[in-house]
């Protein structure tokens, strides 16, 4: 029996290559050309990502959308061709920019006021704090005493 049993596995694990798991389409595995058409394409999910980059499974936009870019990519439209026809399907909501320059620059010029604000605050509350002056002892006759017994025993410890 275990002869027969091995057999079969012998023969399922030499047949398993030449099944494919699943195929790939388009959405799943999109292509660097799909991705740069994609991000210009706002999803329609609800997500304020594009195309290319909506992270959410199985959505109902970005999933038919790539497809559609990669099979009028096959037609040999031309990026701009494709972008105007999701325009013209889906309104100019749909469409996004390339950042202009000004989305870059902020985010650097940010750093010096956040750093200014980081330093004047460590400056005025890390501000070392002075000691109270402690004035000459109080004359309490009772002190003087304990003085004197601290020295009697000190002077017994040696």
């Amino acid at each position: 029996m275990s002869k027969f049993r091995s057999s079969w596995l012998v023969l399922l694990l030499a047949a398993s290559p030449l099944v494919p798991l699943r195929a790939e389409t388009a959405s799943e595995k999109p292509s660097v050309d799909v991705r740069r058409v994609g991000a210009h394409i706002g999803c329609k999910c609800g997500c304020t990502d594009t195309v290319a980059t909506c992270a959410m499974l199985e959505c109902s936009f970005s999933k038919p959308a790539k497809e559609r870019i990669a099979k009028l990519q096959a037609q040999g439209l031309t990026d701009k061709a494709i972008i105007d026809q999701f325009v013209a399907d889906f309104g100019t909501s749909v469409y996004r920019g390339n950042p202009s320059a000004f989305g870059w620059i902020v985010p650097y010029v940010l750093v010096v006021p956040g750093l200014a604000l980081i330093l004047w605050f460590l400056r005025r509350y890390r501000k070392p704090r002075t000691i109270p002056e402690i004035g000459p002892e109080p004359d309490d006759p009772n002190l003087a005493g304990y003085h004197a017994q601290i020295e009697k025993n000190l002077a017994h410890l040696e």
